[in-house]
Protein backbone atom coordinates (compact mmCIF):
# COMPACT_ATOMS: atom_id res chain seq x y z
CA UNK A 1 0.00 0.00 0.00
CA UNK A 2 1.33 3.42 -0.95
CA UNK A 3 1.44 6.46 1.33
CA UNK A 4 0.29 9.95 0.44
CA UNK A 5 2.98 12.42 1.48
CA UNK A 6 2.09 16.13 1.49
CA UNK A 7 5.18 18.31 1.08
CA UNK A 8 5.04 22.04 1.69
CA UNK A 9 7.18 25.12 2.19
CA UNK A 10 5.65 27.18 5.01
CA UNK A 11 6.49 30.52 6.55
CA UNK A 12 6.33 30.83 10.33
CA UNK A 13 2.87 32.36 9.96
CA UNK A 14 1.62 29.42 7.87
CA UNK A 15 1.73 30.99 4.40
CA UNK A 16 2.57 28.66 1.53
CA UNK A 17 1.41 30.73 -1.43
CA UNK A 18 3.96 31.98 -3.96
CA UNK A 19 7.00 30.76 -2.01
CA UNK A 20 9.57 33.09 -3.59
CA UNK A 21 10.52 33.98 0.01
CA UNK A 22 12.18 30.54 0.28
CA UNK A 23 15.06 31.26 -2.13
CA UNK A 24 17.34 33.14 0.30
CA UNK A 25 17.30 30.01 2.49
CA UNK A 26 17.94 27.41 -0.23
CA UNK A 27 20.90 25.19 0.58
CA UNK A 28 22.47 21.86 -0.26
CA UNK A 29 20.65 20.40 2.75
CA UNK A 30 17.30 21.58 1.43
CA UNK A 31 18.13 20.28 -2.04
CA UNK A 32 19.05 16.85 -0.65
CA UNK A 33 15.85 16.70 1.40
CA UNK A 34 13.73 17.52 -1.68
CA UNK A 35 15.75 15.12 -3.87
CA UNK A 36 15.30 12.22 -1.42
CA UNK A 37 11.61 13.02 -1.09
CA UNK A 38 11.02 13.03 -4.86
CA UNK A 39 13.06 9.90 -5.52
CA UNK A 40 11.22 8.11 -2.69
CA UNK A 41 7.98 8.66 -4.60
CA UNK A 42 6.60 7.20 -7.77
CA UNK A 43 3.71 9.54 -8.54
CA UNK A 44 2.55 13.12 -8.05
CA UNK A 45 -0.95 14.05 -6.90
CA UNK A 46 -1.72 17.67 -7.71
CA UNK A 47 -4.57 20.14 -7.70
CA UNK A 48 -5.28 21.93 -10.96
CA UNK A 49 -3.65 25.27 -10.07
CA UNK A 50 -0.39 23.68 -8.94
CA UNK A 51 -0.47 21.33 -11.92
CA UNK A 52 -0.87 24.16 -14.42
CA UNK A 53 2.04 26.09 -12.89
CA UNK A 54 4.27 23.01 -12.87
CA UNK A 55 3.21 22.03 -16.42
CA UNK A 56 4.44 25.42 -17.67
CA UNK A 57 7.74 25.34 -15.78
CA UNK A 58 9.06 21.78 -15.50
CA UNK A 59 9.10 20.46 -19.09
CA UNK A 60 11.88 22.89 -20.04
CA UNK A 61 13.99 22.40 -16.90
CA UNK A 62 17.26 20.47 -16.79
CA UNK A 63 19.70 19.71 -13.99
CA UNK A 64 22.68 17.43 -13.47
CA UNK A 65 21.12 15.59 -10.52
CA UNK A 66 18.13 14.32 -12.54
CA UNK A 67 15.47 16.07 -10.44
CA UNK A 68 13.81 17.68 -13.47
CA UNK A 69 13.86 14.41 -15.41
CA UNK A 70 12.21 12.68 -12.46
CA UNK A 71 9.52 15.40 -12.15
CA UNK A 72 8.80 15.18 -15.86
CA UNK A 73 8.68 11.38 -16.06
CA UNK A 74 6.59 10.56 -12.97
CA UNK A 75 2.89 9.78 -13.40
CA UNK A 76 0.83 12.82 -12.43
CA UNK A 77 -2.68 12.54 -11.05
CA UNK A 78 -4.51 15.84 -11.34
CA UNK A 79 -7.68 16.61 -9.41
CA UNK A 80 -9.73 18.92 -11.60
CA UNK A 81 -13.27 19.76 -12.59
CA UNK A 82 -12.24 22.11 -15.41
CA UNK A 83 -9.32 20.64 -17.36
CA UNK A 84 -10.26 18.54 -20.38
CA UNK A 85 -6.76 17.29 -21.12
CA UNK A 86 -3.42 17.07 -19.35
CA UNK A 87 -0.57 18.66 -21.27
CA UNK A 88 2.39 17.52 -19.15
CA UNK A 89 3.97 14.10 -19.72
CA UNK A 90 2.20 11.17 -17.97
CA UNK A 91 -0.79 13.24 -16.77
CA UNK A 92 -3.99 11.56 -15.64
CA UNK A 93 -7.06 13.64 -14.79
CA UNK A 94 -9.20 12.72 -11.77
CA UNK A 95 -12.57 14.38 -12.32
CA UNK A 96 -15.14 12.24 -10.54
CA UNK A 97 -15.31 10.29 -7.28
CA UNK A 98 -12.07 11.90 -6.15
CA UNK A 99 -11.91 10.30 -2.71
CA UNK A 100 -12.59 6.85 -4.15
CA UNK A 101 -10.02 7.32 -6.93
CA UNK A 102 -7.33 8.48 -4.51
CA UNK A 103 -8.16 5.64 -2.10
CA UNK A 104 -7.72 3.22 -5.00
CA UNK A 105 -4.35 4.76 -5.91
CA UNK A 106 -3.20 4.39 -2.30
CA UNK A 107 -4.11 0.70 -2.28
CA UNK A 108 -1.74 -0.07 -5.14
CA UNK A 109 1.72 -1.40 -4.37
CA UNK A 110 4.68 0.92 -4.71
CA UNK A 111 6.42 4.01 -3.46
CA UNK A 112 4.81 7.14 -2.05
CA UNK A 113 2.44 9.49 -3.84
CA UNK A 114 3.74 13.03 -3.38
CA UNK A 115 1.57 16.15 -3.11
CA UNK A 116 3.10 19.60 -3.66
CA UNK A 117 1.16 22.85 -3.15
CA UNK A 118 -2.50 22.05 -3.79
CA UNK A 119 -4.05 23.39 -0.57
CA UNK A 120 -7.65 22.69 -1.61
CA UNK A 121 -6.75 19.12 -2.55
CA UNK A 122 -4.84 18.69 0.70
CA UNK A 123 -7.87 19.93 2.63
CA UNK A 124 -9.97 17.23 0.94
CA UNK A 125 -7.32 14.62 1.74
CA UNK A 126 -7.20 15.79 5.37
CA UNK A 127 -10.98 15.72 5.74
CA UNK A 128 -11.07 12.15 4.41
CA UNK A 129 -8.10 10.81 6.44
CA UNK A 130 -6.05 10.14 3.31
CA UNK A 131 -2.79 11.90 4.28
CA UNK A 132 -0.18 9.53 5.69
CA UNK A 133 2.61 12.04 6.21
CA UNK A 134 3.28 15.78 6.13
CA UNK A 135 6.78 16.93 5.17
CA UNK A 136 6.76 20.57 6.23
CA UNK A 137 9.76 22.80 5.61
CA UNK A 138 9.33 25.73 7.97
CA UNK A 139 11.19 28.89 6.92
CA UNK A 140 12.42 31.51 9.40
CA UNK A 141 10.33 34.26 7.89
CA UNK A 142 6.96 35.87 8.62
CA UNK A 143 5.35 36.74 5.30
CA UNK A 144 2.43 38.67 6.80
CA UNK A 145 -0.19 37.86 4.18
CA UNK A 146 -1.06 35.21 1.67
CA UNK A 147 -2.90 31.94 1.50
CA UNK A 148 -2.44 29.82 4.59
CA UNK A 149 -1.80 26.14 4.09
CA UNK A 150 -4.28 24.85 6.65
CA UNK A 151 -7.66 26.47 6.15
CA UNK A 152 -9.52 28.00 9.04
CA UNK A 153 -11.50 25.25 10.73
CA UNK A 154 -9.17 22.45 9.61
CA UNK A 155 -8.30 20.04 12.38
CA UNK A 156 -5.81 17.20 12.66
CA UNK A 157 -4.04 15.39 15.44
CA UNK A 158 -0.49 14.71 14.39
CA UNK A 159 2.65 13.24 15.88
CA UNK A 160 6.20 14.29 15.05
CA UNK A 161 8.15 11.39 13.57
CA UNK A 162 11.29 13.30 12.60
CA UNK A 163 12.84 16.76 12.66
CA UNK A 164 15.90 18.23 11.03
CA UNK A 165 17.32 21.72 11.35
CA UNK A 166 19.26 22.98 8.33
CA UNK A 167 22.14 25.43 8.63
CA UNK A 168 20.05 28.03 6.77
CA UNK A 169 17.52 28.11 9.63
CA UNK A 170 14.92 26.02 7.80
CA UNK A 171 13.41 23.24 9.90
CA UNK A 172 12.00 20.05 8.41
CA UNK A 173 9.09 18.75 10.49
CA UNK A 174 7.78 15.33 9.54
CA UNK A 175 4.33 14.54 10.92
CA UNK A 176 2.03 11.56 10.65
CA UNK A 177 -1.55 11.24 11.86
CA UNK A 178 -1.63 10.38 15.56
CA UNK A 179 -3.67 7.36 16.53
CA UNK A 180 -6.64 8.36 18.69
CA UNK A 181 -5.14 6.56 21.70
CA UNK A 182 -1.99 8.73 21.50
CA UNK A 183 -4.07 11.89 21.15
CA UNK A 184 -6.10 11.06 24.26
CA UNK A 185 -2.94 10.21 26.24
CA UNK A 186 -1.17 13.43 25.20
CA UNK A 187 -4.16 15.51 26.34
CA UNK A 188 -3.86 14.20 29.92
Amino acid sequence: MRKIVVSEYLSLDGVFQDPNWTWPYWSEETAKFKYDELFGSEALLLGRVTYEGFAKAWPDMKDEQGYADRMNSLPKYVVTTTLEKGTWNNSNLLKDNIVEEITRLKQEEGQDILVFGSADLTQTLLENNLVDQYNLLIYPVVVGSGKRFFKEGATANLKVVNTKTFGSGVIALIYQPAPKEETKEAAK
